[in-house]
């Protein structure tokens, strides 16, 4: 079971590996059945079950690569292409996933769900394409397919629709969400630099790895 879970999360990054760079090892303690993630060196994380073992796993894994690429800017956002990269930034719970999901119904490439890791001097976005993860169902309009795996806390979306993009990407545009379920439509707004430095300073994860703790790159 543990197996699949990581498969349903991570499947669309699996590839030969020529050096790991983060060993993982996970299971379930037969005792009382709850998962564990166990790395050389580190006290075993443990998880009360499916749900929390894969965002325990999420946080762990977002952490270490920071760590082992400081030279790239990571931001908390998902990412989409049409030619260039779309950077959706939100968050947690502002519907960033909710909209990839939506746009790869309409062409969108998927580099990344949550995580965008750009390189400040190309300003490409390098691909996490961990699979697509929701909180909750989507609009009727946009159907979950066969085959979402269902965790205590999220819908993983195998096989998404469109291509996943394995490259990286010219940051091409930068979009702030903000959901409000009380507005009849989506609108949009052209920001200030200003303003829209500030707001991508705020959802930066490893700012201090930069020059200036990181306002240079924002």
């Amino acid at each position: 079971m543990t197996h699949a879970l990581v498969a349903a999360a991570y499947g669309e990054m699996e590839g030969d590996a020529s050096t790991i760079d983060l060993d993982y090892t996970v299971g379930r303690d037969g005792a009382d059945a709850a998962f564990y993630i166990a790395r050389p060196g580190r006290k075993a994380l443990t998880a009360p079950d499916d749900g929390t073992f894969l965002a325990l796993f999420d946080a762990d894994i977002a952490v270490e690569l920071q760590k082992l690429r400081r030279d790239l800017y990571f931001v908390h956002a998902a990412v989409l292409t049409r030619g260039a990269a779309v950077m959706l930034v939100a968050q947690p719970g502002g519907g960033k996933s909710t909209l990839t999901w939506a746009l790869l119904h309409h062409g969108f490439g998927f580099l990344s769900d949550e995580l965008a890791p750009v390189d400040l001097d190309t300003l490409e976005v390098h691909p996490y394409p961990r699979t697509l993860a929701l909180k909750r169902e989507p609009p009727g309009t946009y159907p979950l397919p066969r085959g979402t795996v269902v965790t205590s806390r999220s819908l993983h979306v195998r096989g998404v629709l469109g291509s996943v993009v394995r490259a990286p990407a010219a940051l091409g545009a930068v979009v702030f969400l903000q959901y409000n379920p009380d507005a009849s439509g989506p609108t949009i707004r052209r920001l200030t630099s200003a303003e829209a430095g500030a707001r991508l300073y705020a959802n930066a994860l490893n700012p201090l790895a930069h020059a200036s703790d990181g306002l240079d790159g924002a």
